[in-house]
C-alpha cells in the first residue's frame, strides 16, 4: 500500500480540539505520513480552550514544522503530496489563501496546493461571517479550495464535544478520501 503525505495546519481559530482529533486518527493509519504545521496562534488558542498540551498534536505526526520554516517541503510544489487540511482555519489565514498571499509557512503550503491542482480544505471558524469573509471563501472556492465551516451535525446522536469533533474530523476525512470510524454515517444502523 502506497504511503499518502498528508499536510495538517492549525491556524489561531478556535477550534484546535478539530486538529487535534484529525492528528489522532491520522496517526492510526500505517499508510499516512502526517506533517503537521503549527502557528504560534494555533498553540496559544489549545492553551486557553483545551486541556490538551502541544504534544498531544504535534506527538500525532511524522514531521512538525513551525509556520516560520517557509524551507520546508510543504513549501515546494515539486514536493509530491496528497493533499493539505487548514483545521481550524482563521479569517486571517483564509483571506491570506483566497489573496495568494505566502507570507507563513502555512499560507505558502496552501497556495501551493492550489497552483498544483492539489485538495485543499479549509476548516473555518467563526460565526457570524461578514461578507469580506464570504467573499473570501468564494474567491478560495473558485481556486480550487473545499471550505468546511466547522458545523458539526447531531444526526449520529453526540454525547459529548469530543463526539461532536470526532464528527467533523470525520466530515473533513471523508473530503481526503481516508477511511475512518470516527462517527455513525447516515444511514447506519443507531449504535443507540
Amino acid at each position: 500500500m502506497d504511503t499518502k503525505k498528508i499536510i495538517l495546519a492549525a491556524s489561531g481559530a478556535s477550534g484546535t480540539i478539530y486538529a487535534v482529533k484529525l492528528a489522532q486518527h491520522l496517526r492510526t493509519l500505517d499508510n499516512i505520513e502526517l506533517h503537521l504545521i503549527i502557528s504560534n496562534a494555533a498553540l496559544k488558542v489549545m492553551e486557553l480552550e483545551t486541556d490538551f498540551k502541544p504534544e498531544d498534536l504535534t506527538g500525532c505526526a511524522d514531521f512538525v514544522y513551525p509556520q516560520e520554516n517557509i524551507a520546508a517541503p510543504p513549501a515546494s510544489g515539486s514536493w509530491q503530496h496528497a493533499g493539505m487540511i487548514i483545521c481550524p482555519c482563521s479569517m486571517a489565514t483564509l483571506a491570506a489563501v483566497a489573496q495568494g498571499l505566502g507570507n507563513n509557512l502555512i499560507h505558502r503550503a496552501a497556495d501551493v496546493c492550489l497552483k498544483e491542482r492539489r485538495k485543499l480544505i479549509l476548516v473555518t471558524r467563526e460565526t457570524p461571517l461578514n461578507l469580506i469573509h464570504i467573499r473570501n471563501m468564494e474567491t478560495a472556492t473558485l481556486a480550487g479550495a473545499t471550505i468546511m465551516p466547522a458545523s458539526p451535525g447531531f444526526y449520529h446522536a453526540p454525547k459529548s464535544i469530543d463526539d461532536m469533533a470526532a464528527h467533523m474530523a470525520g466530515r473533513v476525512l471523508e473530503q481526503m478520501q481516508i477511511p475512518h470510524n470516527l462517527y455513525r454515517a447516515w444511514g447506519e444502523e443507531s449504535k443507540r
